[in-house]
C-alpha cells in the first residue's frame, strides 16, 4: 500500500509545472466560457473553410459568363445558384467566396505587418526610454494624426490603382495601435522581478526583451492582432467601394460596389447583388470582433 506521502504526491501536479501551465490554461477556460467569442469562433471557421476548400470551383465558375441574353435577364437566386447573379451572368456565390480568401488574404496581411513593425517599436520604445522612446512615440502620434484615406489617394495617384498599393496605404497604418499596446505593456514589464534577475545574470538587452519580455506579452499582442485583422478588411472593403482598388481583384468591397451599382440601375430590383456579399462581410467582421475581443478579456492582467 502507498503511504500518504506518496498518494498526496501523485494527486497533485508539480508545482512547477502548474506555474508554467496556470496562465494560459486560465486564459483559454475564460475565452472557451465567453459564449460570443466561441459563437464567433464557430462561424468564422465555416466561412474561412467555404471560402478555402470552393477555391479550385470558384475560380472556374467566376470566368463563365451566361451564354445566352434570357441567362443573363433571369438573374435572381435559384436551386442552381443559390446567390443570383451578377449582370453578367456569373454566379455570385462562386464570386463571394473567391472574393472571400482576397479579403481575408487582406486582413491577415495587415496582421502580420501589425504584429512585426509595431510589436518591434512598441518593444523597443517601452524598454529603451529616455529619447528613443520619445522619437518613435512620437513618430506613431504623428501618423495616427494623418488620415489613412489621404495616404491611400496619394499612393493610387503615385502608383495606380493596385491591390499592392492599397496592402502598402494599410499597412502604413495597421500597426500603429499595436506599437502603442506593446509599448505601454513593455513599460509595466521591465520593472518586473525577472527582468532585474536577467539583468543581474549579465544578459544582453536583446535577449531580456526578445526572450523573457516579448513572451509575456503573447496573449496581448495576439488578441490584438486579431482585432486588427476585422480592421483591415473594413478599410479595403471601403476603399473599395470608393474605387480607390483595383476593381478586378474581387474583394467584398469590389462586389459591393458593383452591386450598389447594379441596384441603382435596376430600382432596387436585383436586391441580392448587395444583400449576399455585405451578409458574409458582416458576418466575417463581427465573428472576427468577437473573438478578438474574447482573447483580449482572456488574457487581460487584471483578470489574473
Amino acid at each position: 500500500m502507498l503511504s500518504d506521502e506518496t498518494r498526496h504526491q501523485d494527486e497533485w501536479p508539480d508545482p512547477a509545472a502548474m506555474s508554467v501551465a496556470s496562465p494560459l490554461r486560465l486564459a483559454m477556460r475564460r475565452f472557451v466560457r465567453n459564449r460570443l467569442a466561441m459563437v464567433g469562433l464557430v462561424a468564422l471557421v465555416v466561412i474561412v473553410l467555404a471560402c478555402v476548400l470552393s477555391l479550385p470551383w470558384t475560380s472556374v465558375a467566376r470566368e463563365q459568363m451566361a451564354a445566352s441574353e434570357q441567362e443573363r435577364a433571369d438573374r435572381a437566386p435559384s436551386f442552381q445558384h443559390w446567390f443570383g447573379r451578377d449582370d453578367q451572368g456569373t454566379d455570385l456565390l462562386a464570386r463571394s467566396l473567391y472574393g472571400g480568401c482576397i479579403s481575408l488574404g487582406v486582413g491577415l496581411i495587415a496582421a502580420a505587418v501589425s504584429c512585426v513593425i509595431g510589436v518591434v517599436v512598441g518593444l523597443v520604445a517601452g524598454f529603451r526610454g529616455g529619447k528613443t522612446e520619445t522619437f518613435l512615440m512620437r513618430t506613431v502620434d504623428v501618423m495616427y494624426g494623418l488620415p489613412y484615406i489621404l495616404v491611400v489617394i496619394l499612393l493610387v495617384t503615385a502608383l495606380g490603382r493596385h491591390l499592392w498599393v492599397v496592402f502598402i496605404g494599410i499597412g502604413a497604418v495597421s500597426w500603429l495601435t499595436m506599437a502603442r499596446v506593446v509599448h505601454g505593456a513593455t513599460k509595466q514589464q521591465k520593472n518586473r522581478e525577472y527582468v532585474e534577475a536577467a539583468r543581474a545574470a549579465g544578459l544582453g538587452t536583446f535577449r531580456i526583451v526578445f526572450r523573457h519580455i516579448l513572451p509575456n506579452l503573447l496573449g496581448v499582442i495576439i488578441a490584438y492582432a486579431t482585432l486588427t485583422v476585422p480592421r483591415a478588411i473594413l478599410q479595403e472593403s471601403f476603399l473599395s467601394f470608393l474605387g480607390l482598388s483595383d476593381m478586378t481583384s474581387g474583394t467584398w468591397g469590389v462586389l459591393a460596389q458593383e452591386g450598389a451599382k447594379d441596384l441603382s440601375i435596376s430600382d432596387g430590383q436585383n436586391w441580392w447583388v448587395v444583400l449576399f456579399p455585405c451578409l458574409l462581410l458582416t458576418a466575417t467582421l463581427m465573428s472576427l470582433n468577437f473573438i478578438g475581443d474574447g482573447l483580449r478579456d482572456a488574457f487581460d492582467p487584471k483578470l489574473r
